[in-house]
């Protein structure tokens, strides 16, 4: 089997852009996946992440690309495609790896368990994700397919793909940060069922636009599990939710639970960290910009390969721009939302 380590990663990613190449044509599936400002060609084989990208992803019809990024989901099997290499070091460094790449025009990834490799190159807008089988990814792919290729693409143009939820009402939005457990998806589902709008609930696009902070949508997935599913009333919208995820959730859709589906665009004028305080009714306080820093910033670079020091001054940049509070969550998904929609109409932030 071959290995590969530093010295030969660059060469590695290069081949692997160029087989996928030579190979377009023998690709069983093509389809165009339209996001804010992005068109991206995706080839692929057939089976449950080609699902998920027609299912999964928020469709934008006001991409207006210079010209489509063009991603590659390969496996062996697809005409020349080769079996995915190992890696050859007793170590794997992911900063080194990342810094490597990009002294050289690109971007990756590797994930050790499944010999699963993700490669772009940022000037030509190609990517590359090579697996085992066509369904040979982390099992966190299938709720936010392409996910890296995004945040490489978004990130070349000063735009974040940032780890929160978000709700709003009319144009205006709050962004909602925090650790996993801490309530967030659970409020984005009671704001949606309260009528309260979002562009997401685990990942969303945010852009600077002048003084205004705006985030877009790109994934339409939301999870819960059991106890919130039940809490929150939701068998009687969804009576067959499918099979629990690889995190013990029910996965399903915004449009499940509200028709209109996801907003278009949403002004963030606030930061909110959500923490479960069991009390009966929910309030909002302010919060030190340090503290909802901490609450945004680690989970967004962590879970976003290379970058590191685009986002942490991104995040920076953001939590300046924004009032910052906690959400001190009550026990009651209606009346949170109404605190939500309440501190809206406010305005006075």
């Amino acid at each position: 089997m071959r290995r590969i380590t530093l010295d030969g990663l660059v060469d590695y990613a290069r081949e692997l852009l160029a087989a996928c190449e030579a190979n377009a044509d023998a690709f069983p599936g093509k389809s165009r996946v339209e996001l804010p400002g992005l068109a991206i060609d995706v080839s692929s084989d057939h089976g449950e992440l080609a699902t998920a990208l027609a299912h999964g992803m928020a469709s934008s019809t006001a991409a207006e690309p210079a010209a489509a990024a063009r991603i590659y989901l390969a496996h062996p099997g697809i005409g020349s495609i080769p079996q995915p290499a190992l890696w050859g070091e007793a170590l794997f460094h992911p900063n080194m790896f990342s810094e490597r790449l990009e002294a050289n025009g690109l971007r990756g990834h590797y994930f050790h368990d499944l010999s699963y490799w993700q490669f772009y190159d940022v000037e030509k807008r190609l990517g590359v994700q090579l697996m085992l089988s066509a369904d040979g990814c982390p099992p966190w792919e299938f709720g936010a397919p392409l996910r890296c290729f995004l945040h490489w693409e978004y990130a070349a143009r000063g735009m974040r793909l940032t780890h929160a939820g978000t709700l709003g009402k009319g144009d205006k939005g709050v962004l909602l940060a925090g650790a996993g457990g801490a309530g967030k998806s659970g409020t984005v589902a009671s704001g949606l069922l309260a009528g309260l709008d979002s562009v997401g609930d685990d990942y969303v696009l945010i852009e600077f636009d002048g003084d205004r902070s705006l985030a877009r949508p790109l994934f339409t997935t939301l999870k819960q599990d059991q106890s919130g599913f039940d809490r929150l009333g939701l068998a009687r919208l969804l009576p067959d939710p499918g099979p629990l995820n690889w995190q013990g959730k029910y996965q399903f859709r915004v449009q499940d639970l509200c028709p209109r589906g996801v907003a278009s665009e949403l002004d963030i004028v606030a930061l909110l960290v959500p923490q479960i305080s069991g009390a009966a009714q929910s309030s909002i306080t302010p919060l030190a910009r340090k503290d909802a820093l901490m609450a945004l910033a680690p989970s967004g670079i962590a879970q976003m390969p290379g970058e590191r020091e685009s986002g942490f001054r991104f995040f920076g940049e953001l939590t300046r721009r924004l009032p910052c509070y906690t959400l001190a969550l009550g026990t009651r998904g209606n009346e949170i939302a109404e605190t939500i929609a309440a501190f809206l109409d406010r305005g006075n932030l």
